[in-house]
């Protein structure tokens, strides 16, 4: 038979696994969207107007690359598979810049991180900084609702969205999303 400090002991154990348990799923369970800070994505719509600096400070706008198909990769220099897709869209940039593309990366990181970074990882697309300290992450205006890295939109020669993908490429699934 139980003793009453027995019981007890029983009541907190049952009482402090049941609190787990629902504080586990509480914590697991993703936050719902803010519909006032994330936008959709509608492929088809034209890319929203983007100006941000290079790692040396001077500002660009997509315009700049107007006529081009474009690869808007959002990355970070902490994001283990971000820094393994890089050589790959470098490769991906030279090899069909004759044909009209254009590779421009994002960073989700303060300049002097960037700079850090592509000191010792050089890649021969721009690079845009959108450091989370000081501004918006531009991402979500271009439909990351998830807040993954690395994220990436493609927008057409019109300048029209015409594919967007969460995660990082393997070199078959960035030449099958170059395709059409």
């Amino acid at each position: 038979m139980l003793d009453r400090s027995h019981l007890l002991i029983l009541v907190l154990a049952v009482g402090g696994a049941c609190a787990g348990f629902f504080a586990g799923g509480w914590l697991r369970a993703p936050a719902a969207p803010n519909p006032d800070t994330t936008a959709e994505l509608q492929i088809g719509t034209p890319a929203k107007p983007v100006a941000l600096p290079d790692p040396a400070g001077q500002t660009h706008t997509l315009d700049e690359w107007q006529g081009k198909l474009i690869v808007l990769n959002f990355w970070a220099s902490w994001c283990g598979p971000c820094r393994e897709e890089m050589p790959l869209l470098d490769r991906t940039q030279q090899h069909l810049a004759a044909r009209g593309l254009q590779v421009i990366g994002i960073a989700a990181d303060s300049a002097d991180a960037t700079r850090d970074f592509l000191g010792h990882h050089p890649v021969r697309y721009p690079i845009l900084i959108n450091d989370p300290g000081t501004m918006a992450d531009i991402s979500v205006d271009y439909g990351n609702s998830r807040g993954v890295l690395p994220y990436t939109v493609l927008i057409g020669r019109d300048g029209r969205v015409l594919a967007q993908r969460f995660g990082n490429f393997s070199e078959n699934s960035l030449n099958d999303w170059l395709k059409p």
